[in-house]
């Protein structure tokens, strides 16, 4: 694949993450996401259907995890880097999901942990930590 074909695919998969923050709220159940745009410091945490937000956060995390991989690969073509990136992903879902579901259902709740824990696992913040990591690595590996 030709360079520019490569930057164009980079960029159209940073445009579908765009797109799937944009539009996040149409396609997935997210009880949290208006709780925590208000006053959320002095408010109960909603009622939720536990099931159906630990689906779609599962479903949101795993969809911008296939698109970080795909950056990740048609960044630096090398498949060492992709598999370390798919073991990444699923240690730190698992760890990350069994400590938020820990917390959600306490009585007295960690907002701020709250909070954090559900960026990580809603946004594809592991794409700015793994790409400098890789990069600095491929670049000492020239």
């Amino acid at each position: 694949m030709h360079k520019l074909g490569r930057y164009l695919l980079i960029g159209f998969l940073f445009l579908l993450l765009i797109l799937v923050r944009a539009y996040a709220s149409n396609f997935f159940y997210d009880p949290l996401s208006n709780y925590f745009k208000n006053d959320y410091l002095y408010k109960e945490i909603p009622k939720m259907n536990k099931v159906l937000f630990f689906r779609d956060v599962f479903f949101r995390y795993l969809i911008n995890s296939i698109i970080s991989i795909g950056i990740i690969y048609l960044f630096f073509k090398k498949k060492s880097y992709v598999k370390f990136a798919i073991g990444f992903y699923t240690i730190s879902f698992l760890v990350l999901a069994i400590i938020f579901y820990i917390i959600l259902n306490q009585e007295k709740t960690d907002y701020k942990m709250l909070f954090y824990l559900r960026r990580f696992l809603i946004h594809p913040l592991f794409l700015l930590l793994l790409l400098p990591a890789f990069y600095q690595k491929h670049k000492s590996n020239h």
